[in-house]
């Protein structure tokens, strides 16, 4: 099966919902297992992300209701 990246915003918006809270850190594991490596790539600084798509289809459904945490590395409700 495949996903989108429309799909993975939304499992992040609803993990958000749900706990609060989402380390980059486990969205990029669960992301990598459960919708697939296209969705993750290694950034200029040699750290794993979500795709640019993830990131675009992700702000477009919280409208501004999530933010990210620089310091916890996390992004969790404003």
């Amino acid at each position: 099966m495949s996903y989108t990246a429309e799909q993975v915003a939304e499992w992040m918006v609803e993990e958000i919902r749900f706990k609060g809270n989402l380390y980059q850190e486990d969205a990029i594991r669960y992301v990598r297992e459960h919708f697939g490596e296209e969705f993750v790539f290694v950034n200029e600084n040699g750290n794993a992300s979500l795709e640019k798509e993830v990131k675009k289809a992700f702000r477009k459904l919280h409208k501004g209701r999530i933010a990210w945490d620089r310091d916890g590395f996390m992004w969790g409700w404003t």
